[in-house]
Order: C-alpha cells, then structure tokens, then sequence
C-alpha cells in the first residue's frame, strides 16, 4: 500500500538536516531544506520564488493562483529546527504507532508537509477561485528573519500558520522580552571585606524580588486565550576566582507577555525594582537593557478566519476549538503586518526535546483542512 504523499514528503523534510546555525554554530541551515521544498512546488505547479533572509537561508514561496478573482490565503511554517543533541538518529525518520519521529517531524515539519501537499489537493480537486500563498520560511527558532523578510515582499488577506497546535485553532499567543541585567561590585582579596563589593550577592537580592514579582504576574485573572504572565532567569554568570570578590554579575531573563503588555513596560517592571534597591543601599549598582522582544499576538475582532477555518476542519471530520498558545510564533510577525492569521497544525509530542514525533493522521487531517480552506476562497 502505498504511503500517503503527504506523509512521504515529511519524512523527506525530516531526513534533512536545517538546525538553525544562529542556534548551533556552523549547522547545516536551511539552504538544503529549501531547496527539496522549491522542486516539490515546482513539481506541483506553483509559481515558485526563493527569497533571502539572509545569507544562504532563504524562504521559498509557492504561490497557486486561481482564473477566478478572489481573496488571498497564505499557509506559512518554518523550515529550521533546534539542535538534536542527545538524539541517536535526528534525520532518520521512522513510522512507528501511528507516529513519525525525527528532529523536527512536529515543530514543524510535519505542518510544512502539510501545507504543501494542500496546494496539490487544492488544485486537483479544481482550486479556482482566489490566490494560494505557501510560504516556507527561515529562521523561526531563534530571530524570525525569514517571516520579517516575507511580509517586507507578501501579503494576503488571510493567514494560517502551521504550528503545532494539536488540531485545534490558536487565535492569539505570548510575546516575549529578553533582558540583560548586570550588577556591578568591586573586586578585591577575598580576605578583605573591608575593600571588596560582591556583586554575586547583590545580583540575589534582584533574583529575589524577580520572583515575587513571577508569583505576582501568574497570580493575576488570566488572559482568555494566553493565559498569565510569567518570567524566569535563564542564564546567570559572574566572578572570577574563588579567593576574589566578583565585580560583576550578569543575568539574562525572559520576561512572557501577554496581549495589553509591551516590552517597554516589561524593562519598566525591572526599572522599578532596581530603583527600589538602589533606595535601600546607596551602594547598590546595577543596569539593564532589553536585548530583544516580540509582541503577543492575537487575532484581530471581526477577523472571520477562525470560523472559516473550523467549517473548514469540519469538512475533514476535525472537531476544534479556539485556543491561545504560549509560546511566539511567526504569526505574530504576518499579523503585525497586516494579514489576520491563526494557528493550525497536527498534534505529537516531544518539542525541543530528545524524542519528538508527530502524529501521522493528523498530518493528513490537517492537510485535508487547508485545501479545504484553500477552496473557500
């Protein structure tokens, strides 16, 4: 029996190598994966373009344009994954209960696979009517320049973005904001208190008003779909030598933020702490700066993509929900640029992680879906 195409390009996908070379210094990239999806979206009768996010990392748009005039529909995934350290066979896809595991299989090239082979159901099954986007993009894991590229050069009037989302429809998700802080001491011999200023020891007094301050934020009425925010510090380092007082500290935190909050007033948040610890001691010395941030994202009212997209799902034999998610997504980027979009994509297990797999029906599920978006149009 022979597989379903759909199933077949994802191993296809998985058996690339594209671990994002920001991420892992001197990893492959997504310069090979790019290639095998432009010959796919050739082969399947797009129109195809690379475009360069940047050097050797490009995104590949497919675009399936209709005789009739109609509304435009994009379907976006990245093409990059994490690292596979701790992984025994990262490329080499297996089938195994219903699940396909491999780096990559669900985050997210199992809705990469997905999103493609709708353009090939679409048009057989007389896509006429509208304009079909299929975007791959560059880059999601770490800075996004592959969905800042593609909105500087697309736009459509809907989006889907095939994250996974277990089946269901995400309307909204998280933002985030990265902060640098470092606190400044005096360095001396450890034998003389008298000349030294310990900046580790200072640097904890903020770690400790940081977590009441994340017990504050998840205390609060949650948002409907993203749920509270949150923080957590997530690397630390300082000091020199065992017999010397530390002269600086530094922490790098990652501040979740949620629609109504900017990064602006996340770095006002820690502003405010380190004021007040400057007021308890004359000596306290710290600084912090925003190193990056993405905003929450949340589709806009009136938008009826979501409805679309359920009857959609519907036709397939898929119940969903509208949910939010918590983690960013390129969304956030196609939706700052002005195209309504949501997420939608298969269901697994294992993001980030040693083992991931993602599940084979809903793969299929999920490509049956958005050709029958696509057929809306």
């Amino acid at each position: 029996m022979n597989a379903d195409p759909v199933l077949s390009l994802l191993k296809e996908l998985v058996a690339i190598d594209s671990v994002n070379p920001t991420l892992v210094p001197g990893a492959a990239g997504e310069g090979r994966i790019a290639d095998a999806i432009a010959r796919r979206m050739r082969g399947l009768g797009l129109d195809v373009q690379l475009q360069e996010a940047a050097p050797g990392r490009p995104n590949v748009i497919g675009v399936l344009e209709g005789t009739e005039s109609g509304p435009s529909l994009m379907l976006c995934g990245h093409t990059d994954t994490v690292g596979v350290e701790g992984m025994t066979a990262p490329f080499d896809p297996v089938e195994r209960d219903g699940r396909i595991y491999g780096r990559g299989a669900q985050d997210m090239k199992g809705g990469v696979a997905a999103m493609i082979d709708a353009a090939r159901v679409a048009r057989a099954r007389g896509f006429r009517k509208g304009r079909l986007i299929v975007a791959a993009v560059a880059d999601e894991e770490y800075a996004s320049l592959g969905a800042d590229a593609l909105v500087r050069a697309w736009h459509a009037d809907m989006a889907v973005v095939t994250e996974p989302t277990d089946l269901q429809i995400a309307a909204g998700h998280k933002g985030f904001a990265w902060i640098e802080i470092e606190a400044r001491g005096r360095a001396a011999h450890g034998s003389r208190p008298a000349e030294g200023r310990d900046a580790i020891l200072r640097m904890g007094r903020l770690l400790n008003r940081l977590e009441r301050l994340d017990r504050d934020l998840q205390s609060r009425p949650p948002h409907p779909l993203m749920g509270t925010a949150s923080l957590h510090a997530s690397i630390i380092n300082g000091g020199h030598e065992l017999s010397s007082y530390p002269d600086r500290c530094r922490l790098q935190m990652e501040r979740r933020t949620v629609a109504g909050e900017t990064a602006r007033s996340a770095v006002a948040e820690i502003e405010s702490i380190l004021t007040e610890l400057r007021d308890d001691d004359p000596e306290f010395e710290a600084a912090g700066r925003l190193m990056f941030a993405r905003p929450p994202y949340e589709l806009p009212p009136g938008s009826d993509l979501a409805a679309r997209l359920t009857r959609a799902a519907a036709s397939a034999g898929i119940t969903t929900a509208i949910v939010g998610m918590s983690f960013w997504t390129d969304a956030a980027v196609i939706g700052e640029a002005g195209t309504p979009s949501v997420l939608f994509g298969p269901g697994g297990a294992g993001l980030h992680s040693p083992e991931e797999y993602v599940r084979a029906a809903d793969v299929v599920a999920c490509r049956d879906a958005l050709a029958a978006l696509a057929l809306t149009l």
